[in-house]
């Protein structure tokens, strides 16, 4: 989670290619590298151990029989949240849903003293989300704790990945003026007459924490306040971790694997269907009869199922992943998924789902628009339900656009000198990139991530992180899909 090494960031690749060969150990691997954070993730999403535990399960099953489709292996673990995401979606629209028995929180070893200051730095950052709408906490939440980008976020969210970096810039804005307002009614609300008015509980509920943000941004005294920044990672650090059943990993790997339950994973591979022209896939729609079933439940696109006060859920585990349709405000919230399955607790068999209109799995293909990774979405086909994707191509209708052609990236390295500074240039050969910075080495700091056509470039910067400069030093920005920039300075 936030502050962590991901345990498998280098290796999606080969885990990718072995799940591809069949490898049941990669299989394991994968769960044992991945498990405890999709876990966490879909307890968020669905406030249930039991449904979490079953979306986990489902998803690494949809993962082994969809494998072929992922045109990026190096980014597995993001397109494994994607499919989780979908699951779970699927699921939080099922009548027949389980519900009231959230998982415990991971232990991690705390003193007293300890817990009680993650405690109060935890009310501390409910009031400041409380003030982001559902689709903002959930993304700062995938960018952070789970320590994705915004390539990943884009397929995961299914949405372009130029709206995808305007949300998380928007997001990472509001963040930090809402914390800013946070950190005034925690340590200061006796100093203006008007902060006092708005802090009648702590943590701030949704709509108090929205009006304190407006009261700041134009009042003088608070404006004179001097209030130290809080980067998110440390803000985020202390939210509830939800702690993955240790019998579930049994339970998942007999189930995806046991010869007896073949039937079984066919019919959970339909549900993730259909899939972009990158193998991601499409977010989760709900089928036209339950959509008439739940009106009550349905606002437009908005889903008011986390709609709750924040103090409802700041000792609960995962709180800051109850993201989707966090209120009345919450405009880019997700909708709500179905599923008419009985879920069944963590260790036991999940009979045959027996789904009448599993997601995209209609006889005849029907024109969908796909709000995949590409920067304006492209109409294609759904697929009808296959375990496996269809060994020909199906003719494409005479209006469809070819999917752009996969490139490789081309890196240029910088001088930095005695500069703060220097700026490293990208290009995108033979085809499509979507790109974003891998790490760094020595004493350096770069970041971004974005999509690029044939034959374009983009710059990144790249900054030195010593004060004192003395003899010349080098290091290096590497890049996925691949590539890396020498860089010296000093």
């Amino acid at each position: 989670m936030a502050g962590e090494p991901w345990p498998g960031q280098n290796d999606d690749v080969r885990l990718a290619n072995s799940l591809r060969a069949g490898d049941v150990i990669a299989l394991t691997e994968v769960y044992d590298t991945y498990a405890p954070f999709l876990y966490d993730y879909c307890h968020g999403l669905l406030r249930d151990r039991v449904e979490a535990a079953g979306a986990l399960r489902n998803a690494f099953i949809a993962a082994r029989e969809h494998i072929d489709r992922l045109t990026e292996p190096e980014r597995l673990r993001g397109w494994m949240y994607a499919i989780a995401r979908k699951e779970s979606m699927r699921r939080r629209d099922s009548p027949n849903r389980h519900t009231g028995q959230e998982a415990p929180e991971a232990d991690d070893g705390l003193t007293e003293e300890q817990l009680a200051r993650r405690t109060e730095r935890r009310l501390l950052a409910h009031s400041a989300l409380a003030a982001l709408n559902g689709r903002q906490r959930e993304a700062i939440d995938l960018l952070v704790r789970h320590d994705l980008d915004e390539v990943d976020l884009c397929g995961i969210l299914g949405i372009p990945l130029e709206e995808t970096l305007g949300l998380v810039e928007r997001t990472r804005a509001d963040l930090a003026a809402s914390l800013h307002a946070a950190l005034i009614a925690q340590d200061h609300w006796e100093d203006c007459p008007g902060v006092a008015a708005l802090v009648e509980s702590w943590p701030l509920p949704p709509r108090a924490a929205q009006a304190l943000v407006r009261h700041i941004a134009g009042c003088p005294a608070c404006a004179e306040l001097q209030i130290p920044a809080l980067p998110p990672d440390r803000l985020l650090s202390v939210l509830p971790i939800a702690a993955i059943p240790p019998d579930l990993r049994l339970d998942v790997l007999t189930a995806a694997t046991a010869e007896d339950r073949a039937a079984n994973r066919r019919a959970i591979a339909a549900w993730t269907e259909p899939f972009d022209e990158y193998g991601w896939p499409l977010p989760y729609e709900p089928t036209p009869t339950r959509a008439r079933e739940r009106p009550s439940r349905r606002r437009g696109r908005i889903v008011a199922a986390a709609a709750v006060a924040v103090g409802a859920v700041v000792l609960s585990a995962g709180a800051v992943s109850a993201f989707i349709g966090g209120g009345p405000d919450s405009s880019a919230a997700a909708p709500a998924p179905a599923d008419s399955s009985e879920p069944v607790p963590s260790g036991q068999p999940e009979p045959t789902p027996t789904d009448p209109s599993p997601t995209a799995a209609s006889p005849s293909p029907t024109k969908t628009k796909s709000p995949s990774k590409t920067p304006s979405p492209s109409a294609t086909p759904s697929r009808t339900a296959t375990t496996r994707p269809p060994s020909a191509t199906p003719p494409r209708d005479t209006d469809e656009p070819e999917p752009p052609r996969r490139g490789t990236l081309s890196v240029e390295g910088c001088r930095m000198g005695n500069d703060q500074a220097c700026t490293v240039r990208i290009t995108a050969v033979g085809g499509t990139v979507n790109w974003r910075v891998a790490g760094t080495s020595g004493e350096l700091a770069a970041g971004g991530a974005g999509r690029l056509a044939a034959g374009r470039s983009a710059e990144v910067t790249v900054r030195r992180t010593n004060v004192f400069c003395f003899g010349e030093r080098s290091g290096s920005v590497s890049f996925s899909p691949g590539g890396s920039a020498r860089v010296s300075y000093c």
